[in-house]
């Protein structure tokens, strides 16, 4: 992948990636809310494997040069991982909706950061334990767990981005021996095949207008995917990458206009902090590299 510097490209791209991405989660939850969540992710990952496929046969020397690695198990966990992370975060839509999920969601650049140190070696000073520990002060303030009574099911995407973070770590672990596409066509192959072993004992009948919605989730999936590949060759992830928070404002409009979901000022508070750490993190990250 050549890197252009294109770094005002890049932004756009990766502001255009969050668009497609909030609608993308939008359609999850309006299809997991009426179909069972496995047969959801199911489908769209057999779009996924197929675009994977279409991509690999492309490439210089076929699917075999794209799938050659020699760290298979690494990147069947990789791509098993993130299939239940999508799961696990499109489930969190249809039971705390849209804008909560994401509120806490977004605190997983915090948790890649905490988790570099024991899992890749990587040195985390002390700004960095500071900016985690804001981080998790935020998180807090959206749960409230000590306010009223918790509800159980907020920790939901707080595991979603706990696994997003762990798959996050195991693809840098992967890359310094694979390449991008072969991780990227393992991360398709792999889910499809652990959705399909999931998603077919939960198959329901879908509606001819849900079918056009499904069709939807496919399409913008892979143009999420496509977006990110151009930004990141437009420009340093370093760069580009505090505009992914853009996601956050695009699923709360989508959650306050389409779903009449609330925002709480608690959340409002939290999210802030979370985003505020986050941020710090990328520019400490960015320093020192």
């Amino acid at each position: 992948m050549t890197q252009q510097n294109n770094t005002r490209a890049g932004i756009a791209l990766m502001i255009a990636a969050t668009v497609v991405f909030a609608l993308q989660d939008g359609i999850s939850r309006h299809l997991a809310g009426t179909y069972n969540t496995y047969m959801v992710v199911m489908i769209r990952y057999w779009f996924f494997a197929a675009f994977v496929v279409a991509q690999a046969l492309r490439a210089p020397g076929s699917i075999a040069a794209t799938a050659r690695t020699n760290q298979l198990g690494l990147q069947i966990l990789r791509g098993v991982l993130l299939a239940g992370e999508i799961c696990v975060a499109v489930y969190a839509f249809t039971i705390l909706g849209l804008i909560e999920s994401q509120a806490v969601f977004i605190c997983y650049p915090l948790l890649v950061a905490a988790l570099s140190g024991p899992v890749l070696g990587e040195k985390v000073g002390w700004r960095r334990w500071s900016a985690i520990g804001v981080g998790c002060i935020g998180v807090l303030i959206i749960l409230q767990p000590g306010v009223g009574v918790f509800n159980p099911w907020a920790v939901i995407p707080l595991i979603s981005a706990l696994m997003f973070a762990i798959y996050g770590l195991l693809t840098r672990y992967a890359a310094r021996r694979d390449t991008t596409a072969t991780s990227f066509f393992w991360t398709g192959i792999a889910g499809a095949v652990a959705m399909t072993a999931v998603g077919v004992w939960f198959w329901e009948p879908m509606q001819g207008g849900d079918w056009l919605w499904m069709g939807l989730l496919c399409l913008t999936g892979v143009l999420g995917h496509w977006l990110l590949i151009k930004c990141y060759e437009m420009a340093e992830a370093s760069a580009v990458q505090p505009f992914a928070y853009f996601h956050l404002m695009w699923s709360a409009i989508l959650g306050i206009s389409v779903f009449g979901e609330s925002l709480r000022p608690t959340v409002v508070a939290g999210a802030t902090l979370v985003i505020a750490a986050g941020l710090f993190t990328l520019w400490r990250e960015r320093r020192q590299s």
